[in-house]
């Protein structure tokens, strides 16, 4: 089981109905149970020559608020974000480069100045001069609304193919990825609040945006998984598994990033896993199979002075401790995995901020009210 250090969690609890029925000792009739096919609804033409209106409509209404970006050593996209002319995009695109230069769909191209990046969160700012007719903000979504299998679309520069549209569905929501390794005892802090996606997402399309079907912005897009690999460049093939920062984390830490050029989330200081084995929970004497269990705790950290409990007894498995809390809700939002409660907390909350933890210990559920500090730099 895989072991990570993060500085927030979640959960989200889900509920099992099972019916009994009683029994006769009189002979009782075999039911027979009749099913008739389901017959696949297929789309009309009408219906997807309206989609096909939509589709063209969005692409005509949001290119132009979309950009390439390109550095000395990589090419990547971007899009505007408001009227003073800041362009947002991924924080590694950017790497290693103060000034870069921004491409506009309409071929105007100006230097940008690079005014702040988060490596957390893998966001950037850029700032551009140009003249207003080429600055279109685009519009911002809340990505705290979308649902697995709603359309979305990516347009960005993949391998310099400016303006290039795909079509996919959200695969996934609540996802986490490891960013840089800051946390204590060599572990991991995580981006959270990830939107899965089959979108083609390609080499050059980090920093692009993800849209819904109103032309909306819910997301960044910014990386995939494959075990595919170009022989000839190196570069990740597309596999249909392709990841966005939600847009509602961006709206969070952009506004700080152009202010500060930095952002400062809030930090709980527990490590916990993004899931736990049916083998784990047996070996934890756990009665639930959803929540943030906690199995260590930093000294002095928020979690500590709150009074969170850790594992503390040994069990079968070598790095597994039994006895800690099970975190079940943040603020009576109730979370189902670590997954879930870090991404409340880096969406809701910011240093200084309490949080009230609803956490089973010893069988029996109770509040437990904690004050966030600041993640580690």
């Amino acid at each position: 089981m895989k072991r990570v250090l993060f500085a927030v969690s979640v959960l989200m609890v889900s509920m099992l109905a099972c019916q009994m029925t009683g029994f006769s000792t009189s002979p009782q009739p075999t039911p027979v149970l009749h099913t008739q096919a389901t017959a696949p609804v297929l789309p009309t033409a009408a219906g997807l020559a309206e989609m096909e209106t939509t589709l063209e409509a969005l692409y005509q209404q949001v290119l132009p608020g979309v950009v390439a970006i390109q550095t000395g050593s990589s090419l990547g996209s971007g899009f505007v974000f408001d009227q003073e002319g800041h362009v947002v995009t991924n924080q590694h695109v950017i790497e290693g480069s103060s000034e870069v230069e921004v491409d506009f769909a309409s071929g105007f191209k100006a230097h940008g100045t690079v005014i702040g990046s988060d490596t957390d969160a893998d966001v950037a700012v850029i700032e551009v001069q140009a003249p207003a007719e080429q600055i279109h903000p685009l519009a911002l979504g809340d990505s705290s609304t979308l649902n697995v299998g709603e359309q979305v679309v990516a347009i960005g520069n993949p391998f310099g193919l400016n303006g290039t549209m795909t079509l996919g569905i959200v695969s996934g929501l609540g996802r986490t990825q490891f960013s840089h390794p800051a946390a204590e005892g060599n572990g991991f802090f995580s981006t959270a609040d990830i939107i899965q996606t089959d979108a083609a997402i390609n080499p050059g399309n980090s920093g692009g945006p993800l849209f819904n079907l109103n032309g909306e912005v819910v997301g960044i897009n910014q990386s995939i998984r494959t075990d595919n690999f170009n022989n000839t460049t190196g570069n990740a093939v597309n596999s249909g598994v392709g990841f966005s920062i939600s847009i509602n984390l961006v709206k969070r830490v952009v506004p700080f990033l152009i202010r500060d050029g930095k952002y400062e989330y809030p930090y709980l200081g527990i490590s916990s896993t993004s899931e736990l084995t049916l083998a784990d929970i047996e070996a934890l004497g756990l009665n639930t199979f959803t929540g943030a269990y906690v199995l260590s705790v930093t000294p002095g950290g928020p979690a500590d002075q709150a009074g969170i409990k850790p594992g503390d007894k040994d069990t079968n498995s070598p790095n597994l401790k039994a006895g800690g809390d099970v975190i079940t809700a943040i603020d009576a939002h109730p979370v189902a995995n670590f997954d879930q409660l870090l991404s409340y907390l880096v969406t809701n909350k910011s240093p200084g901020d309490t949080a009230v933890l609803t956490v089973l210990r010893d069988g029996q559920s109770m509040d437990v009210t904690v004050t966030l500090g600041s993640r580690p730099q």
